[in-house]
């Protein structure tokens, strides 16, 4: 029984119906909130999300049971919590499509698709998953994205098969710096700010050049704006990818997704699940398993993921276990910003040779960078302890940075 099952068919429809009209000014909505707190859209929030409208399309029920002709198991590509998705092909355009058709029973995944639709019509950037569209037919939900030939990064991280080869150091870099770049933009850019709250590696989907993309905003959530430090929420998310702080309180704010990158960070050094129950006790949690080896640089290589089998850089290592230490703080004052992990993470992701793709992250030249961020850490102004180490690291970083792209 789904959770319209006392109305008519007509009235299934057209309940479904009032909550998708909405979405049509959900952007004045948007503008209001930043507002009335005083906090203006900012001039680059036009330029990246476009000009408000609902780009999204529309489909019927029937075009998409067409698209991945009629559910076929074959077209399967995966199964999460909110439903299936299928591989699929729109007829009048040709284009291959993601199709996720969102599980009818209970409210949780209608409110899902009413988030995602809102969020992902409303945003646009390089390292976010574009909607391509949804179908609201009946009690029908289903939401239409860009196909990522690769899938997500789980598969290829952590339930590799014997006959696949693994990511390589650089590439598990590089696919931290698209998470990274995708969540700076939800948190600094968008306007008011995004709290992602999902972050895991089953919501990073990989396109055929290892560039990253963010899925999966139902959980997303509107942070704090003008005075307010945290917003309340009752706790949801994933086991293991959850900051303390928010499992204690249900104060969210964007400290909770530099949190869970710390743990996706940690994910792709070891090769780790966060939290894998076949494993003895005291390895089960992986921050837990992790931490006491933070305090000793020398085990470090403890913790890389055999599977690399030592194809790594050693200083790219301590400064990649660096960055993940930064995001796990206890104290989410301590914690980064995630613009702070884009800068420490555009260096790590460039092999000695060079030969790392930056398609996915345009930005200034390193020389032109270097100066500017360094005198920001460097500055005779008074920071707070937990500033300065967090400057220092990132200092550091892009000083190993440069200092290994001219050996």
């Amino acid at each position: 029984m789904n959770c319209f099952s006392c109305f008519s068919a007509k009235k299934k429809k057209d309940a479904l119906r009032k909550e998708i009209l909405p979405l049509s000014t959900a952007r004045a909505e948007y503008q209001f909130l930043s507002n009335q707190e005083q906090h203006p859209l900012r001039s680059d929030t036009k330029r990246e999300t476009g000009n408000g409208n609902i780009t999204a399309r529309s489909f019927t029920f029937r075009e998409l049971a067409a698209a991945t002709r009629n559910f076929r198991p074959e077209s399967l590509l995966g199964e999460g919590g909110f439903g299936r998705v299928y591989k699929g092909t729109i007829s009048n355009t040709g284009q291959i499509v993601a199709v996720k058709q969102l599980d009818t029973n209970g409210s949780q995944g209608n409110k899902e698709f009413l988030v995602e639709v809102l969020v992902l019509s409303l945003l646009s950037h390089p390292n976010l998953v574009h909607l391509v569209g949804y179908c609201a037919d009946g009690n029908q939900r289903l939401l239409v994205y860009e196909y990522m030939p690769l899938g997500s990064l789980d598969i290829h991280l952590l339930d590799i098969p014997p006959d696949q080869a693994p990511l390589s150091w650089y590439q598990r870099m590089k696919i931290a710096l698209g998470s990274a770049l995708g969540l700076e933009y939800l948190h600094e850019k968008a306007n008011p700010p995004i709290i992602y709250r999902d972050l895991k590696c089953s919501n990073i989907l990989l396109d055929d050049h290892y560039n990253a993309k963010l899925s999966d905003f139902g959980l997303a959530k509107l942070g704090p704006i003008g005075d307010k430090v945290t917003v309340s929420s009752r706790v949801m998310g994933t086991y293991g990818y959850c900051a303390p702080e928010y499992i204690r309180t249900g104060q969210l704010n964007v400290k909770l997704d530099v949190y869970s990158f710390g743990v996706l960070m940690l994910e792709l050094i070891t090769g780790r699940r966060a939290v894998d129950n076949t494993r003895p006790l005291e390895e089960q949690g992986l921050v837990m398993w992790a931490q006491p080896m933070f305090r000793d640089q020398k085990r470090y290589k403890d913790i890389v993921d055999p599977l690399l089998k030592r194809h790594y850089p050693e200083k790219g290592l301590n400064q990649a276990v660096a960055v993940a230490m930064m995001c796990l703080q206890e104290e989410p004052t301590s914690r980064p910003l995630m613009t702070d992990v884009v800068v420490a993470l555009s260096y790590l992701t460039v092999s000695p040779d060079g030969e790392t793709d930056f398609s996915s992250h345009t930005t200034v030249s390193p020389e032109q960078e270097k100066p500017l961020i360094l005198e920001k850490y460097r500055s005779e102004e008074p920071m707070h302890e937990a500033e300065t180490d967090r400057g220092k690291a990132v200092a550091e970083a892009m000083e190993w940075g440069c200092n290994s792209r001219q050996a």
